[in-house]
């Protein structure tokens, strides 16, 4: 694989980690055990945004992309499309602390959506409380 592909590679799954990250509490809504890996991602992420650091992704793809011979970003469809997405210009710390706290602020939201969902499907699980006393 040359270093240009491993590079548009890493875009893509630092575009899918991001929107896994923003949208996946909607899987714990289908089932719960989503939240087994979709919570360390959502720390990481709000640890990432709150603290403004750069995730290991970057520099990595900046590596490859230097190896290629590449000085910028050319036009391509991973550049065009995915590129502003994950890197967008003018990203200030005050904006990137915004950033967490949206994240935090939703994911709490889905979550206690699905945690009352579950829990209303556990309390219609179980028989009624005189069914379950000797008679």
């Amino acid at each position: 694989m040359s270093a240009r592909l491993a590079a548009d590679a890493l875009v893509a799954l630092h575009l899918a980690f991001i929107v896994f990250v923003v949208a996946g509490g909607a899987l714990t809504l289908v089932d719960r055990r989503w939240a087994i890996v979709h919570l360390p991602a959502v720390a990481w992420a709000a640890w990432t945004e709150f603290t403004a650091t750069v995730c290991p992704l970057t520099p990595w793809e900046n590596v490859l992309r230097a190896k290629a011979g590449e000085g910028g970003y050319s036009e391509g469809f991973i550049e065009h499309y995915i590129v502003p997405v994950v890197y967008p210009q003018g990203l200030t710390p005050g904006a990137q602390f915004a950033l967490g706290v949206g994240v935090v602020v939703l994911n709490a939201v889905v979550y206690a959506i699905a945690w009352r969902r579950h829990a209303r499907a556990r309390a219609a699980e179980r028989p009624p409380q005189h069914m379950t006393r000797g008679a």
